[in-house]
């Protein structure tokens, strides 16, 4: 059994109005809960705004397609073994139309075989940021010819954030339900 997140679960009740106005706007957004790094963020309401902000306009709307930015999530959700993030976007990324071949081959740390062009380029760009921490002329290269230049912004800003959010996440220990498929 992993161990309890480091951060009590909020309780409404004791939110400022500040915090109020922001946990309603997050939990309407999804659901009704407030959970994973809108919980984490919201101890600070600022952050919470700002980065669900950024969040609606990168996973809810991304000009790349939701299925390249799903395939985004999980790769960096994998890279950084990320338990809840995995369990919030592997059933979205076969959702937006990820196969289960490549979803499998990424939570095992197996290089996919790829039957989509567009697919191999992600996962690419986003493996080799992830290995290197930056990014090679060529892969660059095909990346802007490819996606060009706003989506290659996009991805790579998404890419940020998702890490951002795994990097929260693992920090402060907060784990998916306990019936989640876990990441090894």
């Amino acid at each position: 059994m992993p161990p309890p997140s480091r951060l009590p679960k909020i309780d409404p009740a004791t939110l400022s109005a500040e915090q109020r106005r922001i946990y309603d706007a997050i939990a309407a957004a999804h659901g009704g809960e407030v959970r994973g790094p809108w919980a984490i963020e919201l101890r600070v309401p600022e952050v919470a705004e700002h980065m669900h902000a950024l969040y609606d306009r990168l996973c809810v709307r991304p000009a790349i397609g939701k299925r390249l930015f799903e395939l985004m999530v999980i790769t960096v959700a994998r890279h950084w073994t990320s338990q809840f993030e995995w369990f919030a976007h592997e059933r979205q990324a076969r959702a937006a139309g990820i196969s289960d071949a490549v979803i499998d081959a990424i939570r095992e740390r197996r290089t996919p075989a790829f039957e989509r062009d567009d697919e191999q380029l992600v996962y690419d760009v986003v493996s080799e940021l992830n290995r290197t921490q930056v990014l090679s002329d060529a892969t660059y290269a095909r990346a802007r010819e490819t996606l060009g230049e706003a989506h290659l912004v996009e991805l790579i800003a998404g890419m940020g954030t998702y890490t951002s959010i795994a990097i929260q996440l693992n920090a402060f220990a907060v784990e998916p339900p306990p019936d989640a498929r876990r990441l090894v």
